[in-house]
């Protein structure tokens, strides 16, 4: 009882979603002695259902974010989990299944109304008993409570994509974890040595509906605001689970990119356009967005990393839409010049 306690409390204790994972999957994981346990994202891509993993512990392991492996791909399809695919169809509360090997997966998913877009998965070699599935129920019930609690000061309530108010937060914690990263790059005796992933960086990339306004004189504003709907899902399942994705205000969207190569970045970005571009918005038909993206430096002021991507996104826009620019690139080839900079703002 004092362990269950201890959980409560952690969970209960946090203000932020992603250690609000680590805290459920290290109570289901202790409290039902897995071998492993899990929290999925569930993303709908044209009609089709995707897990991908957003948070993992493993026996014997701390607990961590996970990305999934395959960057062109927005997830595992869950008709790969036949026992998963059937209690979502039917809004059912668990779905428990034993492989060849004698192994137990239980799934949770979290119901929010008719919707989950969340599933908590828990491995075991033994069956759970009632008093565990009990136990386990009382958790997944305080953890949509409070992940609901957390929506609510934190989510748009058009898109339910992350706010404004809340991009300011997690950009300070992405500046501040980048300034200790590179502080624990340098050893003692002050002699840089070299990583393997040295060249992995933190992105911030800005996102605008082409020729958006003509959407909603065209068709009206409620079509307008299913197209915007339609682009925040298309962007959860495009960006990765360890990703932020904002909704700005009218048509613009903000995505922070996590440790992620260059090459990366723009696969990632690019396979986000193109899935825009490929959807069937119904009545409107075919729309297009518009991507400026750069790469994060702790050392600078966050209006000027913005001002940089709104740079890059802004000659998106003028040279043709439906095409994302890289400011650096963008910069050393010569079709934008810093013309001024100082600690707040930046001139062009």
């Amino acid at each position: 009882m004092d362990s269950l306690l201890k959980h409560m409390v952690d969970m209960t204790g946090h203000r932020d979603h992603t250690m609000l994972d680590i805290s459920v999957i290290s109570a289901v994981a202790e409290l039902a002695s897995a071998t492993q346990a899990r929290v999925l994202s569930i993303v709908n891509v044209r009609g089709q259902l995707y897990v991908r993993p957003r948070a993992v512990i493993e026996r014997g392991r701390p607990a961590r974010m996970e990305e999934y492996a395959d960057l062109a791909m927005p997830g595992d399809p869950v008709s790969m989990f036949p026992a998963l695919a059937r209690c979502l169809a039917h809004h059912e509360s668990s779905a428990d299944y034993m492989s060849p090997d004698g192994e137990h997966t239980l799934w949770l998913p979290i119901w929010m109304g008719d919707k989950a877009d969340t599933c908590l998965e828990i491995i075991n070699p033994t069956p759970y008993t009632s008093d565990t599935i009990h136990i386990i129920g009382g958790i997944v019930s305080v953890y949509r409570n409070f992940q609901n609690l957390l929506d609510y000061s934190e989510r748009d309530s058009l898109t339910g994509l992350l706010n404004r108010k809340t991009f300011d937060d997690q950009l300070a914690k992405m500046l501040q974890a980048t300034i200790e990263h590179d502080m624990l790059a340098v050893p003692p005796d002050g002699l840089e040595r070299r990583s393997p992933h040295e060249q992995e960086k933190q992105w911030l990339a800005v996102v605008d509906v082409d020729h958006f306004k003509a959407v909603n004189d065209k068709f009206g504003h409620l079509y307008g605001d299913e197209v915007l709907i339609l682009i925040a899902n298309l962007l959860q399942s495009s960006f990765r689970a360890q990703d932020r994705v904002f909704r700005f205000g009218g048509e613009e969207f903000v995505v922070l990119l996590r440790s992620s190569t260059l090459e990366n970045a723009k696969k990632i970005i690019e396979r986000f356009r193109m899935n825009v571009e490929q959807h069937e918005f119904p009545q409107v038909g075919r729309v297009t967005v518009s991507v400026g993206f750069v790469s994060i430096s702790a050392y600078e002021a966050p209006v000027i990393i913005l001002g940089r991507a709104d740079q890059a996104l802004y000659y998106a826009k003028s040279h043709g839409r439906n095409m994302a620019c890289h400011y650096d690139e963008l910069v050393s080839g010569g079709q934008l010049q810093t013309v001024e900079s100082n600690d707040t703002a930046e001139f062009f």
